[in-house]
């Protein structure tokens, strides 16, 4: 199994508030997050490291071989409580840091199970023989116009409003994480990233890279090279794992 990773503040942007993170477990398993800070330039950067730290250093302290895709299932949902719990708290400790808050995806790949969790709306692809499909459903207040039927998939592309989250890690003392367990094939891939990657960038386009790029090592500039090419007002970030 490999990952590869890449962030960048952009064309706009003076900070990148964005963070991920890669966590090998032996050869068979792998835990892989990203997470998009905000708040300001003098907390959304703390958010997103801070989080994505105590989730992973929850998740490698209680993962054991022997354990069951419900007992890991509970793991991933009782990191994304501590990471809450850890950002929430930090934002007490000045005026500087209220507010601040982060997304989470991350995707724990081990043998042939893909576990994924997520708040906010960074994403999480799979891609296999069948084509691309997003594993995420943003908490945002445009996929909450579109599953009401109020406006178009296409219209929810380019709504002014599409970066208004409804759910984020630290910015109350609990969060409800969404938790998605997938069956997973060797040469199938999993993609995460912020929104300043789907933003801009289609599925299909998504898709075209990840399968057709002549070294899967550098997919993730490519991607990152395209946002910037239309302008990337945001920063971006993305991680892929060839399962």
């Amino acid at each position: 199994m490999d990952a590869w990773g890449l962030t960048d503040t952009g064309n706009v942007r003076k900070q990148n508030q964005d963070y991920y993170d890669i966590i090998e477990f032996g050869q068979e398993c792998l835990l892989a997050i990203v997470c998009d800070g905000m708040g300001g330039a003098k907390s959304g950067n703390i958010a997103s490291r801070l989080a994505a730290d105590v989730f992973c250093g929850e998740v490698r302290r209680s993962i054991r071989s022997d354990l069951l895709v419900d007992d890991v299932k509970r793991i991933m949902s009782d990191a994304v409580q501590l990471a809450n719990q850890a950002v929430f708290e930090h934002a007490q400790l000045s005026d500087d840091f209220t507010g601040m808050g982060t997304t989470l995806v991350a995707a724990f790949v081990c043998g042939k199970t893909l576990i994924v969790a997520n708040v906010g709306d960074s994403r999480a692809y799979l891609v296999e023989s069948g084509g691309i499909r997003q594993i995420t459903v943003d908490h945002s207040v445009v996929q909450l116009m579109l599953r009401r039927g109020e406006i178009s998939r296409e219209e929810a592309r380019t709504h002014p409003g599409k970066n208004l989250i409804t759910r984020a890690v630290g910015t109350e003392q609990r969060v409800v994480c969404d938790i998605f367990t997938l069956p997973v094939e060797h040469g199938d891939y999993v993609l995460l990233c912020s929104d300043g990657l789907s933003n801009l960038v289609s599925e299909q386009e998504l898709l075209f890279e990840i399968v057709h790029g002549a070294y899967k090592s550098g997919c993730c500039r490519c991607l990152v090279e395209m946002v910037k090419q239309r302008g990337a007002p945001d920063n971006v970030t993305c991680v892929l794992v060839a399962v």
